[in-house]
Parts: structure tokens; C-alpha cells; sequence
């Protein structure tokens, strides 16, 4: 009895003897993750950041690049400095940032690493890098941050910056950590999954003072981080220079399209900033001085700003009444008395000679027509009623909403409805008329545009009918392979018959409002404005102007709005008429060069005239 009891008692240790031994061969052999822990005490684990994509302009010419920057990463634990005045010394800090810098990091942990010093530049991390034996607890993590070729294009290609606590909130991938950087602006913003790639990981061993001696287990556990995409852009880089160029020292916008493709060629938004300014170390104190600056360098002007259109919009004032059959193309109105201020003179317009002397009278009429289509007896309800279907008219031609850019904060202007009206006129209770609302048959009033807006008429109008939705990204580029996107293309309706009067009125008004944009053996379809600024007896209305050409095969489609320079004719048709050349020709003509010096020295303000 007593031996088998004592069997069963060594059975029983035997049994859980072995139980152990199981559990201890495979925490010890098969899982790895208490050795990992053991072992962190010998090996840093570092994050292996990957390369941002690259940017190109549409000739694979270089936009964005990366350059290193170093991080100084500490273990507060294993922290050993010596001299302290020396350290800091040779850092470029105070003792007061090396302080306060090293209590965050033990704040956020005493054994895992955290930054003490971020973006430290490379022929800085050069000087250092010998001295670092002395230090333990103390190593370098790699990472990149963007140059720019060119100090241009900041509003549209964007910044990169630190993450928030509310990014790493909204983050609902996991993807984001404190310390990350990520697309804040511009296609940085908009394409960032693609520019980001995937962060890697790597294992290094280090002795007791903190230096690396080599991968840990040879790389096993290494996770390779994986590039991310480069963008092939639309923009054609030597044009948007130029551009850039001419618009310098004013305030506007600047857009030129491809019709066919919806390509931006050129985007410019002045004032602006130099881009590399937002980039490195000295992030905070530029961007503080950037953000405070009044004439507003970080508003994109060409998507943010809300213009009235002027006598631009006449083009699509005749569009909507030739499709509605309230006037035909050819057919004579007689102006005989004077309802708006006009340059014109009186007499018969049909729709050609009506955009050929930007007639503000002749476009009332139009404009009547189209809204007051006697469908009530009430002269009220039958304004509602037809505003309403010119507004849904308006709209097919990509005003009133955004046209869906490829970077964020594109807004959409305003059409204005019935509904419209009802509201800012609610003691009236719906007794407004076409008498209430007339300034809008000459793009003035409460309509609203974005200079892309205006561009993307102009290659409506090009294009007779249609337009591809705008876009700055043309292709993705991964390991070689070149992935194309595509665009939507959108049609405004019917009608596309009336265009060629259109297109004839366009290219006689160059000619008769904007005699310094003609290029001898460039044709050009083209429309001068005036956008009244709302701030009278204060500045110059705003000059505006858009065009495409060759008129007869149209490659480019442009806007310019140049901010307090009066008529449409002088600085924005120069500035058009400049970068057309430079795009079709390549190089602006001597016999033409004195068009650069009007614009660059702003001699347009000189004896000017106001022009609707």
C-alpha cells in the first residue's frame, strides 16, 4: 500500500517535472519573445524610416527630393553624459533645452528610447558623429526631410510635419506614432499613403556604453521598410518658373490647363513662400512667420480665393441662351438705350460682335431672355423660376462646387438660386425680379468663382463642350513601373453648335480689348474682365483674362487674376499672352520681350482705364 502510494507520488513529480521542461524549451527555443526581452537589454530595436516618394513634373524632371537629418535617440536609464557644458556645447543647445528635452523623454519612459534632439542636419550629424563614444545610452536614428528644386509651387506641392495627438486620435489604422511626420498640405497632404511607403524595423547590438556593434542575429528579426510611390506630376516645371516669375511682387492667381487631358501645366498663387522654408529644423519659426503674414502666402489664390468672374462669364451667359433658343447665334439684337454702364457702343450684337465688344447692355438683354421665359403670369415667380434653371445651367460648367483637384481645400464659389435671393431678401418674401439680380447677365453681383474655375471655362470652350476634371498627378511610379491614372471626362450639355460664334467673338476680342496679347502668328481665343473688388475708392479692381490657343488646335487653357491692376486687358492678358508663347513657342520672341518688362515692372498701372 505504502509503495504504490509512494509510485504515484513519484509519478506525479516525474509528471510535472516534465510539464516544466516542456514550458521551459519553449519559451527558450520556440518562442522568441522572453529572449526579446532579455535581450533588449544589449539591443536597440530602431525604426528604419522609409524613402518619401520622389516628385517629378510631367519631363521627369525633378520637384521633391529627400535629404538625411538625423534623430539623437536616449534610453534615460542607460544615460551617461560627463561633461554636460561639453555635450551641449557640441550640440548647438543650452543646458536649459538639454534639461528640458531629457525630462520629456523620462516622462514618456526611463527605459525605452525617445528623441532628445530632432533633425539634426547632416554635415552637423558629421562633426558629432566621432565624438559619440563618450556618451552611453545615447544613439542615432536616420530619417529623411524634403528639399525643393525650386522655390516654387509651395501651396501646391505642400509641407510634411509632425503628427498631432488629434492625427494619432483620427489615425484608425495604428499606422501613425508620437514623432512621425505625414503630408500636411498640398499633394503631400492628398497622396500621403502612397508618398509614406512602410516603416521597417532593425535590430542593432550595443555594449554597455551605447555603441553599435553590428545586427542582432544577423538581421532574422529585421523588417526592411518599403519606399514609397513617386509621383509623376502634370506640371510642366520651366513654365511654372516662368509663370511664377511674372506674377512675382503681386497678388493672383495663375492657371493654364491642357484641354484635352485636364493636365495642369502651370498653378500660381502669389504672394508665396520658398518652400524649403518649411523644411528641416527651422520649421516652427518660419511657418510662425509665414502663418502671420498678411498678404496671405499660405492661401492657395488659384483654389481658395472667390472672385466675381466679370465679363469673362459672357461666354457662358451666351452658351446657356443659345441652348435654351432664346437668341441665336447670328441673330441681331439692337441695343438702343443704356440699362448698364457700358464701353460698348449702341446697336445690333448678335453673339460673336456681343463678346468681340464685351457689350454690358447686349448681355442684359441675353440674360432676360434666358430667366424670364414667361412660364407665370407673375414677374416674380417667373425670375424664380428661370433663375433656378440658369443656376442648374451655370453649374454644368463647374461652378458652385469643387471640380474635384487632387489637392485638399479646393472650394466651389457660389451660383446663386432662388433660394438664394429668398434668403438675403427675406423681408421682400419672394417680390424680387430680374431688376433685383441683373448684375450677375455681366458676372458681377453675388457670383462667384476660383481662378482654376475660370481656366477650366477656358478649356470648355476649347474643348467645344467638355471638360476632363483637373488634376496635378498624372502617373505613380513604383520600382520602375509607371501606373497611369485616369480622370473623369464631363460634358456641359448640349450645344456644342455654338460654340464656333463663341470661339469667333473670343478671337476678335483679343484683338479689340486686349490688343498687347497678340502674338502675330499665334492665334488666341480669349476674354478680358473686370472683377470689382468690393472695396471702393480703396484699390483697382481686379484684372482678369482667359484664354486658349492656338484657337484653332488649342494646347493650353489659361486664367489670370492679377489682384488691384484694373482692366482685364492690361497685366492679366500680358501675363497670359506671355505664358502661351513660352509653352507653344519655348522662348518668348525679342521683337515680344518688352511684354516681360510691362508685366515685371507693372507699367500697366500706368495712365490705366477701367474696362468691364
Amino acid at each position: 500500500m505504502l509503495e504504490n502510494r509512494r509510485l504515484v507520488i513519484q509519478g506525479l513529480f516525474i509528471f510535472v517535472g516534465l510539464i516544466f521542461l516542456i514550458k521551459l524549451f519553449a519559451l527558450q527555443v520556440v518562442d522568441k519573445t522572453y529572449q526579446l526581452k532579455a535581450d533588449r537589454n544589449i539591443i536597440h530595436t530602431i525604426t528604419e524610416y522609409p524613402f518619401r516618394g520622389l516628385m517629378y513634373d510631367r519631363e521627369k524632371r525633378l520637384i521633391v527630393y529627400n535629404e538625411p537629418i538625423y534623430d539623437l535617440m536616449v534610453v534615460p536609464r542607460d544615460l551617461y553624459i560627463g561633461d554636460t557644458a561639453e555635450f551641449c556645447q557640441l550640440f548647438d543647445i543650452t543646458e536649459e533645452q538639454f534639461r528640458t528635452n531629457l525630462q520629456k523623454a523620462k516622462e514618456y519612459s526611463g527605459v525605452k528610447p525617445s528623441a532628445l534632439l530632432k533633425k539634426i542636419p547632416h554635415e552637423k550629424y558629421a562633426q558629432i558623429q566621432d565624438h559619440m563614444y563618450k556618451y552611453s545610452g545615447l544613439y542615432v536614428n536616420p530619417r529623411t526631410v524634403r528639399r525643393y528644386t525650386k522655390p516654387i509651387l509651395a501651396t501646391q506641392v505642400g509641407y510634411i510635419g509632425e503628427v498631432s495627438q488629434r492625427d494619432l486620435d483620427r489615425d484608425t489604422t495604428n499606422y501613425y506614432k508620437s514623432g512621425d511626420y505625414k503630408g500636411l498640405t498640398g499633394l503631400e497632404q492628398y497622396y500621403e499613403k502612397a508618398l509614406r511607403g512602410e516603416r521597417g524595423e532593425s535590430r542593432k547590438l550595443v555594449n554597455v556604453n551605447g555603441i553599435e556593434k553590428g545586427s542582432y542575429k544577423n538581421g532574422e528579426l529585421d523588417i526592411p521598410s518599403v519606399p514609397g510611390k513617386n509621383l509623376i506630376t502634370t506640371i510642366h516645371l520651366e513654365l511654372q518658373s516662368y509663370a511664377e516669375k511674372l506674377m512675382a511682387g503681386k497678388r493672383g492667381s495663375l492657371v493654364a490647363i491642357e484641354p484635352s487631358t485636364g493636365e495642369i501645366l502651370a498653378m500660381v498663387s502669389v504672394p508665396s513662400y520658398d518652400p524649403n522654408q518649411l523644411s528641416g529644423k527651422n520649421f516652427g519659426k518660419y511657418f510662425e512667420q509665414i502663418k502671420n503674414d498678411t498678404t496671405g502666402p499660405l492661401l492657395n489664390r488659384a483654389i481658395q480665393a472667390k472672385y466675381p468672374p466679370g465679363s469673362i462669364f459672357k461666354t457662358v451667359q451666351a452658351l446657356i441662351a443659345l441652348d435654351e433658343g432664346v437668341i441665336k447665334p447670328n441673330e441681331p439684337i439692337i441695343v438702343d438705350r443704356l440699362r448698364l454702364g457700358d464701353h460698348a457702343p449702341l446697336g445690333p450684337y448678335d453673339v460673336a460682335r456681343g463678346i468681340e465688344f464685351s457689350s454690358n447692355n447686349y448681355f442684359w438683354e441675353v440674360m432676360r431672355r434666358t430667366v424670364n421665359q414667361n412660364v407665370s403670369s407673375s414677374k416674380f415667380t417667373d425670375t424664380h423660376i428661370g433663375l433656378d434653371k440658369w443656376a442648374e445651367a451655370v453649374r454644368r460648367f463647374g461652378f458652385g462646387s469643387p471640380l474635384g483637384l487632387d489637392i485638399p481645400g479646393e472650394i466651389g464659389g457660389t451660383v446663386p438660386d432662388a433660394e438664394f435671393y429668398h434668403k438675403k431678401y427675406p423681408r421682400e418674401k419672394g417680390s424680387w425680379a430680374y431688376s433685383t439680380i441683373y448684375s450677375l447677365s455681366i458676372g458681377q453681383g453675388e457670383l462667384e468663382v476660383t481662378p482654376l474655375q475660370v481656366a477650366n471655362l477656358a478649356a470648355i470652350i476649347a474643348n467645344r463642350g467638355y471638360y476632363v476634371t483637373p488634376h496635378l498627378v498624372k502617373a505613380y511610379e513604383e520600382n520602375g513601373e509607371i501606373t497611369e491614372l485616369e480622370y473623369e471626362k464631363h460634358y456641359t450639355g448640349r450645344g456644342d453648335e455654338y460654340y464656333p460664334a463663341i470661339i469667333e467673338g473670343m478671337v476678335r476680342a483679343v484683338k479689340k480689348t486686349a490688343g498687347r496679347a497678340v502674338i502675330p502668328d499665334i492665334p488666341i481665343a480669349g476674354k478680358t474682365g473686370t472683377a470689382e473688388n468690393g472695396v471702393k475708392n480703396e484699390s483697382l479692381d481686379h484684372s482678369v483674362f482667359m484664354a486658349f490657343a492656338p484657337a484653332d488646335n488649342p494646347k493650353i487653357a489659361i486664367a489670370v487674376y492679377t489682384e488691384n491692376a484694373g482692366w482685364g486687358g492690361g497685366a492679366s492678358a500680358v501675363t497670359a499672352s506671355l505664358v502661351i508663347e513660352k509653352y507653344l513657342r519655348g522662348y518668348i520672341k525679342e521683337t515680344w520681350a518688352k511684354r516681360e518688362d510691362y508685366i515685371l515692372n507693372k507699367k500697366y498701372l500706368i495712365g490705366l482705364q477701367q474696362e468691364n
